[in-house]
């Protein structure tokens, strides 16, 4: 009898480990598959789970069916009352797969991007990085190369700036288009699609290099689909016309909270009235720190990642 059992328990483990992928890939639930596709591929370490089952034309064809318009922030459209207001507000968020968390800073001019002391070799977590610039508030905030696969880190990507100097940068020709999420000097956030000298020359105090924009000008950048990036946790930034910042995070890959898309990203900042908003580095990356402790739920299993940068308020 206990041999039927056990021989019964094999047969429906492989039972459902042949059929799930094929109900998965080639059933008739496109969105579900969409989606796995979608997060699969912008997890670099996960990216097998669709290549797998699926040729690359299919793959492309998934993920350029999510399109994300472009555009560039109009300064002259922000009207920011730094100093004026010294508030820093928390906020619960909800949606129907996920919880997380938003801080409201009244005076845009407190932001502040800050890094490693290892920079720009290796990472350190966010609240590490925050505790050494005594700060109240922080989020990660750039992406980063990390060949070696030991979550260290690694050097950032794009460019980093910090107090109007460049820290960092992989960018070679001045003419490339890169994706800023910047800070000017009087606590405007510019983000979307700008030349690399240009970005050089237009008074930027705080940055960093990662994409894409979801809101520009008051407009959604996502007009149809969900991103393309699939579901996972998040972490963006984002600004109201009168400057008020938006830090946003979402957790993910728990029971309790899935991840959310970029589409639902985009729908929660222009919720809270932002005008002008960017995806961070989201996944295992995805940290919020308030007030000498992390407030959201890492997924790593390890708790905190390590990374380059984070944007912080003190």
């Amino acid at each position: 009898m206990l041999k039927r059992a056990i021989a019964f328990i094999i047969f429906e483990v492989l039972f459902v480990s042949i059929t799930m992928p094929v109900l998965m890939f080639y059933g008739p639930f496109t969105r579900v598959r969409d989606t796995f596709v979608a997060t699969a591929m912008t997890t670099f370490t996960h990216q097998y789970l669709a290549t797998l089952f699926l040729p690359k034309k299919v793959i492309d064809k998934i993920m350029s069916e999510s399109k994300i318009e472009s555009g560039r922030t109009d300064k002259n459209l922000i009207h920011v009352n730094g100093g004026k207001d010294r508030r820093i507000e928390l906020y619960n968020v909800y949606g129907k797969h996920f919880e997380g968390k938003v801080i409201l800073i009244h005076d845009p001019t407190r932001v502040e991007v800050g890094t490693s002391s290892k920079f720009p070799y290796e990472g350190e977590t966010t609240s590490v990085i925050a505790k050494h610039y005594n700060a109240l508030a922080a989020i990660n905030a750039g992406g980063f190369g990390d060949s070696s696969m030991k979550g260290i880190g690694g050097a950032p990507q794009g460019f980093v700036i910090h107090r109007g100097k460049l820290l960092y940068t992989e960018i070679k020709n001045p003419d490339e288009k890169v994706d800023l999420i910047g800070f000017t000097n009087d606590g405007k956030l510019m983000v979307g699609k700008y030349r690399y000298k240009e970005v050089l020359n237009m008074g930027i105090k705080e940055a960093v290099s990662f994409g894409p924009a979801l809101v520009i000008n008051g407009q959604a950048m996502i007009k149809k689909g969900d991103g393309g990036w699939g579901i996972a946790p998040r972490t963006a930034i984002g600004q109201r016309k009168d400057g008020t910042v938006i830090f946003l995070v979402i957790d993910g890959r728990t029971l309790k909270s899935i991840g959310a898309t970029l589409k639902d990203v985009q729908d929660i900042m222009l919720k809270y009235g932002a005008y002008n908003a960017a995806n961070l580095d989201g996944g295992s990356s995805t940290t919020m720190y308030f007030k000498g402790k992390v407030i959201n739920h890492p997924s790593d299993a390890l708790g905190e990642r390590a990374v380059p940068t984070i944007f912080f308020v003190r």
